[in-house]
């Protein structure tokens, strides 16, 4: 039978609950440690000096003397390593996760200079298996430091490639080093020199075991427009009109791939580019100089597809060189616009869609 006691209803008063907490704290005044922790956290959170249970007081001092041993390191979470029941959203392969932009300085092989240190951006990325949840990033970094203190080739690129694809357990992998490499020019006719500074990057892709390595150089020159060069001299002709022809800085990005067993120094690239195009932008000059370049530009008046096409002869030249692409920006003087070209042989380079910022990224201040 059950019994209904008017008394269950009725809310308590403000006294009546001050003697309950009382009672409380005579309570926690002689329980022990164990029975207090054992006590409904909202009612912990009433006793005096406790806290709030959900918030617990936590060190603030930084530990400076502690250390870590194996055991401890061992029970230290690893969610990245975690079952694939972790996966977040379809469970499918990435081709590429890794780290992009970390900064290191790099010592360098050079055709004509020795070696040379250079500040440079390292990529490098591995694929991941679609039942594997990520990969340790930090390990890319680790293992690529192991080789920094080498002085770089691709031979020392495989080498990196190898242990942290290793470590990460991958079976595909791509590092990507980018860095501007100073070269020094003289000038056309007043005998200065100095530096001109080239980005280029380095990629070594290793896919389904096999590896394949590319060089990727921008190179920038003057555009003279053959249309506007003889518009100007018929102004001249028929009219005795002064009148100058436009020409802008341009940029051509050059990316090959390097035949096994070739090799292809930065500046025989380089070199090719400067004789497919001799335009290139003048770093001393003098007012003979100016001049110069002037009837340099006036010799070799270029459209964009001009300039995409006499890459392509100097590439296809060379029997170092496999696939490769000419990506080349006119930055208009005439117009608010730029004019590009894109001219890829092999199919390698080959793609239906273009990055949709990829024209911006040719655009080079001094």
């Amino acid at each position: 039978m059950n019994i209904y006691t008017p008394e269950m209803d009725r809310q308590p008063s403000q006294d009546e609950a001050e003697a309950a907490l009382a009672v409380l704290k005579r309570w926690a005044g002689k329980a022990s440690d164990a029975e207090i922790a054992h006590l409904e956290p909202a009612l912990a959170r009433l006793l005096p000096g406790a806290g709030d249970a959900a918030y617990p007081v936590l060190n603030r001092d930084y530990p400076a003397a502690f250390t870590v041993d194996d055991a401890y390191k061992r029970g230290l979470p690893d969610l990245q390593n975690g079952p694939a029941s972790l996966i977040v959203g379809a469970r499918a392969q990435i081709q590429h996760v890794g780290i992009s932009n970390f900064r290191l300085p790099i010592r360098f092989h050079t055709r004509d200079n020795g070696d040379l240190t250079l500040e440079t951006s390292v990529t490098g990325t591995v694929s991941l298996e679609a039942e594997k949840k990520g990969i340790n990033m930090s390990r890319i970094m680790r293992t690529f430091y192991g080789h920094a203190e080498r002085t770089f080739s691709f031979g020392v690129i495989e080498a990196a490639l190898d242990d942290y694809k290793a470590d990460l357990d991958s079976f595909d992998a791509r590092i990507q080093m980018r860095f501007s490499f100073p070269m020094k020019v003289e000038s056309l006719r007043s005998g200065l020199s100095g530096y001109q500074y080239y980005d280029i990057a380095l990629e070594l892709v290793e896919r389904a075991g096999v590896r394949r390595r590319f060089m990727h150089l921008d190179y920038v020159y003057s555009s003279t427009c053959p249309c506007s060069l003889e518009l100007s001299e018929h102004a001249r002709a028929t009219r005795g009109q002064l009148a100058t022809p436009h020409s802008q800085r341009s940029v051509a990005r050059i990316s090959v791939e390097l035949l096994p067993g070739a090799t292809l120094w930065f500046e025989d690239l380089i070199g090719l580019c400067r004789a497919a195009v001799p335009t290139e932008t003048q770093v001393m000059v003098k007012r003979e100089d100016e001049q110069a370049f002037a009837e340099l530009n006036a010799a070799n008046p270029i459209f964009v597809e001009d300039a995409a096409r006499s890459f392509c002869a100097r590439l296809q030249a060379d029997a170092r060189i496999g696939d490769f692409r000419v990506v080349a920006s006119h930055q208009e003087s005439l117009h608010s616009h730029d004019a590009v070209s894109v001219l890829s042989m092999g199919d390698t380079f080959a793609a239906e869609s273009l990055d949709p910022k990829l024209f911006n990224t040719l655009f080079h201040v001094g």
